[in-house]
């Protein structure tokens, strides 16, 4: 995937002025899609745990953020995420190339967390012990 594409994204989302904000959405989705070996456990887990919170629990995109913060502090607890074969129909292309960016964000979280849901459990519980 490609962080030409991330950062053109990133701009119209951080230009947004919604209080929702999406940007983060965006940064979970990207982040667990492109997700490899090479990724980081910290990277992965904040990914994957923010579209979780975003899908399973209706958290707003600033909602995630201040989870994200709060999980911080629990880095040398973090779970084991097993990454999926498929990542989700929806792609950073798609996002672009959408008229409504921000629906088809949100709909890109919920196509990557799909791809994810056999974690649910895993980050279920890491959620519910430290948030």
């Amino acid at each position: 995937m490609s962080h030409e594409k991330f950062n053109e994204l990133a701009f119209y989302t951080l230009s947004q002025t919604d209080p929702f904000f999406i940007h983060q959405l965006a940064v979970d989705a990207f982040a667990a899609q492109a997700a490899d070996e090479r990724t980081k456990n910290i990277t992965l887990v904040f990914a994957v745990v923010g579209l979780y919170l975003f899908v399973e629990k209706d958290f707003t995109g600033k909602q995630v953020q201040d989870a994200h913060v709060k999980l911080s502090r629990f880095k040398d607890q973090l779970p084991e995420i097993i990454l999926p074969v498929e990542r989700g129909s929806i792609t950073i292309d798609d996002v672009l190339k959408a008229e409504n960016k921000t629906n088809k964000i949100k709909a890109w979280s919920r196509s990557v967390w799909g791809s994810f849901k056999s974690n649910q459990s895993v980050v279920e519980a890491f959620c519910s012990t430290y948030l």
